[in-house]
Order: structure tokens, then sequence, then C-alpha cells
């Protein structure tokens, strides 16, 4: 016995005449009333046999090699036997007969059919010959060539059902086979598809291989040997820059659709972009939004879906067809499958890019750094050295006249000297503040506090909830602390304020505050915002930019003559974060 992954229709369809048999049988002999008259386990055999056949068919089950020759024989035997047993010619089962013709005509069509009749003949003549023994008659003619008759129509109409079955059969594998050819040839695609992605960080050219692919994957009946692209199937890949979304790669388009920004706060691109769903459309043509590109214009249904990953969205993608029934769900199934390949290839180009911007801006900050150093290396410690040579030039002219005056001036001198080392120090700290990664940011922050008291004679007052820092990792506290010192030393430089005050608070559940407010002269924001790139300090940028570190969100609040108020929001959670950028406070 062996098992098949497919049933046979042949054995479906010699048990389904073999139930037809048996129940004309049990009619035939109750129509005659021999039911309790005449032996019945030859009809029982085949009630067994028919029912053990139909289970082999249901389980897709065959006897071997031989499975049809076995079959043909038992059938054969039992039609004999339930022949014999029934009255031969004379009784009600004489066309029994006719179960084996017809197996023989479903398994090996006119040969069969006919070898089963010529065969079942002779066994009527043995079986009946008494009928005989007066001479051949008209009516035992009869039924010897109704048997060849049967036999005869039987193998024809073997020959015809079995030919359409092996065609129909053959058509259905030939399908099934070019079907798995192209799912082959898809996912043989969507590999390659993969592996550029990791050749290569050009997403234009992964995207244009996206669009390319699609035209293959989205026609199934399209031939293997012959592969063919619909032209009538638009394509499109919108990406953000900026606020506006421009066509990033795009197939039918013309020229002028091209050149074609986008806002996508209108139709199909606005629900796409805000739900995160893509959408099946019947209407692309009259989009308030789309129905600007001429190539869309001959196109009733669409399909557009977006590219994110996460809460980053980068854009979205659109195909379109002028049959309103194209996009069925194979083709939209093969389409998400796309888009989520191209989503890969945005996310690692614009990480790429993201990290290429990344090392240029730490360049320029390194180089800021750098020039900061030297502005304040210029302005304090190089000034002081250059007055302290200055001076001691002088006390040397004044010790050849006035030995108490020359003393006087070299206690200035001496000051001078302290003062000096202290503006040095403060330098060095706030460059790598070491008491920060050995006591936290309470500590380095009161550390700072008094050397500014100490260096530039500025109060500044320290007022830290410790319970916000007990699960605060450390990178976060020194982003804090540099945004510290940055406000301070602004507030120090520009405002002239006797007074800041630092504080960290509890803002609200996962949300902390940040705040380095102070008494100087302060400033009109919009007016410096508007002009800030035309002037040579970065302390605004750097705010930002040390803000954004922390994930966190800036905000500065001053006017001329009323201080000034630097607000920094830091969320201490992932959902703080989400709630704190999308304006769910």
């Amino acid at each position: 016995m062996r098992r098949f992954e497919t049933p046979y229709v042949a054995d479906w369809l010699a048990a389904s005449v073999r139930w037809i048999v048996l129940v004309g049988l049990v009619i035939s002999v109750a129509l005659r009333g021999q039911l309790s008259g005449l032996p019945l386990w030859p009809l029982l055999f085949l009630f067994i046999w028919n029912v053990f056949l139909s289970l082999l068919a249901a389980f897709s089950i065959r006897a071997g090699k031989y499975h049809r020759q076995i079959i043909f024989a038992v059938d054969f035997v039992l039609a004999a036997l339930c022949f014999w047993m029934q009255g031969g010619l004379t009784g009600a089962a004489a066309w029994v007969g006719s179960m084996p013709i017809l197996t023989g005509a479903i398994y090996f069509e006119m040969w069969g059919a006919f070898s089963a009749a010529g065969l079942f003949a002779v066994l009527q003549y043995l079986i009946s010959r008494d009928l005989f023994a007066d001479g051949i008659t008209l009516a035992s003619l009869r039924q010897l060539a109704w048997t060849l008759v049967v036999g005869l129509v039987s193998g024809v109409a073997g020959r015809f059902v079995m030919s359409r079955l092996r065609t129909s059969r053959r058509t259905r594998l030939d399908v099934e086979a070019r079907r798995q050819h192209m799912e082959s040839e898809r996912l043989r695609a969507i590999y390659e598809l993969s592996s550029a992605l990791t050749a290569t960080l050009n997403y234009k050219h992964v995207l244009d291989s996206a669009l390319d692919l699609s035209y293959t994957a989205l026609d199934p009946n399209s031939d293997p040997e012959e592969p063919h692209t619909d032209e009538r199937l638009v394509s499109a890949v919108f990406l953000f820059k900026g606020n506006q979304l421009q066509i990033g790669s795009a197939r039918r388009f013309t020229n002028a659709d091209l050149r074609i920004n986008l806002q996508g706060e209108e139709g199909i691109l606005k629900k796409v972009l805000d739900g995160g769903d893509a959408i099946l459309s019947t209407d692309v043509g009259y989009d308030p939004e789309l129905g600007r590109i001429v190539a869309l214009r001959s196109c009733s249904s669409s399909y557009c879906f977006p590219l994110r990953s996460g809460f980053n969205v980068y854009g979205a993608m659109l195909f379109a067809h002028p049959d309103p029934n194209y996009f069925n769900t194979e083709r939209c199934g093969m389409l998400d499958i796309i888009g989520r390949q191209a989503v890969i290839a945005v996310q690692n180009a614009r990480l790429y890019e993201d990290l290429v911007e990344e090392k240029k801006r730490m360049v320029e900050v390194q180089e800021e750094a750098r020039k900061k150093l030297a502005r304040d290396l210029h302005d304090g410690p190089t000034q002081s050295v250059a007055a302290m040579a200055m001076r001691i030039n002088l006390a040397r002219r004044i010790l050849k006249k006035d030995v108490s005056e020359a003393d006087n001036e070299l206690v200035k001198i001496e000051e001078l000297a302290h003062r000096t080392t202290k503006e040095i120090r403060h330098m060095l700290f706030t460059l790598r503040p070491l008491i920060l990664e050995s006591q936290g940011l309470t500590a380095a922050l009161e550390a700072m506090a008094e050397k500014m008291r100490e260096t530039f004679s500025l109060n500044v007052i320290i007022n830290i909830d410790e319970k916000i820092l007990v699960d605060m990792e450390m990178g976060k506290q020194g982003v804090i602390f540099y945004i510290v010192e940055e406000a301070t030393n602004n507030a120090r430089k520009h405002a002239n304020a006797p007074h800041i005050w630092v504080r960290l608070r509890n803002y609200e559940t996962g949300i902390a505050l940040l705040e380095i407010e102070d008494d100087g002269l302060g400033f009109d924001v919009a007016e410096v915002t508007k002009s800030y790139d035309k002037r040579g300090s970065l302390g605004m940028i750097n705010l930002r930019e040390r803000s954004e570190l922390v994930n966190g969100l800036l905000n500065v609040d001053s006017a001329p003559g009323k201080g000034t108020r630097v607000q920094v929001y830091i969320p201490l959670t992932e959902e703080a974060a989400d709630r704190l950028h999308h304006g769910k406070m």
C-alpha cells in the first residue's frame, strides 16, 4: 500500500459506479421478491469490498503497481459469484456483469471493457448452458449480445471520459506547475531585492528595482518563458523631503508628473499617512491631490500603502490600473511584501545619511569646542598671563626706584595668578567633570556652582529632586550637566546675571523638567532666532542639540529686561517620550 498526495479520480469514479450497481442490484432483487429467498452473501461481499475501496480512495491509498488489475479481477470474481448465486441469466442479477465491464472501461478503457464483456459472456454461457441444451435461441443470443454491446458502449464511453479527465488533470497540473514556477520566481526576485538592500545604500536604485519587480509580481497569467509587463500599470514612490512629498521613483509618469510635489493633506495620501494602513481605492483619478498627476487620470483602481517603520513615516508607495478589479487579494499581498522591502531600503539609506550627517555634526561640534576653548583661553587665561608679564616687567622697573611699591605690585600679580589658575581649573572641570562620574549629577552641579562663585563671583543656586536621578542612566545625567553648563555660561557672558537658578523637578508622570533661570538683561527670542545663522555664537544650537540627545523638548522664554528661563522637558520612559512628542501631555 502507498499513499499519494492527491486522490485519483479513476478510483473515485469506479467506487461511485460500483455503488450505483449495488443499489440497482438490491432494487432488482427486491422487485422480484427474492430478498429472502436467495443467498445474499455475494451482495454483502460487494458492499464490504466497495466500502474498503471508497476508504482507500478517500485517503489516496493505492495497492502498488498492480492496483487497477487487482480491483478489476476482484470485481469480476464478485460479479461472477453474484451472477451464479442469483440464478444466472434468469435471475435478478443477470446484468451484474456490467460492474466489471464499467470497471474495465474506467481503468483500461476500450480493451478493458470489451475484454470484460467477452469474458463475462463466456461465463454467462457456461453457467447457463442448460438454457442452450435445446439449441441456441434468439432470447439466449440476445442476452449474450447485450453483454457484448454493453462492453462496446462502455469502452467507447470510458475512452471519452478518461481522455477528458486526463486532459483536465494535465491542465490542472500545468496550471499548478506554472503557478509554483511563478511563486518561485517571485520569491527569487524578492530574495534578490533583499540582497540588493544589503549590497547598496542607494535607496533610489532599490526602489527602482522594487517597482520593476512589481510588474512581474502583479501578473500571475504571464508566460514564464516569455514574460511581459502590463503597459497600463502605473506606479510611484513618494518620499518626504521636508514637509512635502516628492516623487522618488515612478513608472509611466510624464516629465511634468515627475516634478509635482504633494502635501499629503488630502484624499488617499492623507488617509494612508495618518492611518498607517494600506488603502484600496476605485476613484484615484478623482483624488484631490493625486488627480493632479496626468498618468493617474486614466486609472480607476489603486493600492496605496505607507512606507513606515515604527513612528517614522518616510512616504508612500502607489500602484494604479484602469481595471477596477485589478488589485485582488493575491496582488495586494504581494505588494505588501514589496512595500516592506522598500521600507527597509529607505530606512537603511536614511540611517546611513543620518550617520553621515552625525559624523559631520560631530566634526563641527569638535571644531566648535576647539574654537570655544581657544576663545575662552584668549579671553581669560591668555589675557591674564599677558597682563602678568606686563606687570612683572613693571614691577621690575619699580623695584629699582621704590621697593615698597614694587611689593604692592607683586601682591597684585599674585592675585591675578590665583584668579587665572581658578579660571583654568574651571575650564578643565567643564571639559571633563570627574565628580559627575564618581558622585553623580547633584554633586557635579554643586561643584560647578561653587567654581562659578569662586571664579566669577556668580551666585548659582542648585535645587535637584534626587528621586528623579535614582533610575536615570549616567549618560543622560552627563547631557543634563552640559545643558546646565551651556545655559549658565550664556547667562554669565551675555546677560550679566547676578543670580542663576538651576532646578530639576518632576513635571508629570514619566517626565522631568529642567529649568535654568536668571535675572539678567534678557533678550528678544524671536529676533535672535531669526538672525541666528548670522551670529558667531552657537549657544542656542548647542542647547537644542543636547536636548535632542535626551529625547527632550527645549523652550526658551525671555524678554528684554526680564531675565531668561530655559526649560527642557525630559522623558524618562518610552511611553512618556511618545506623549511628549505627540502633544498628549
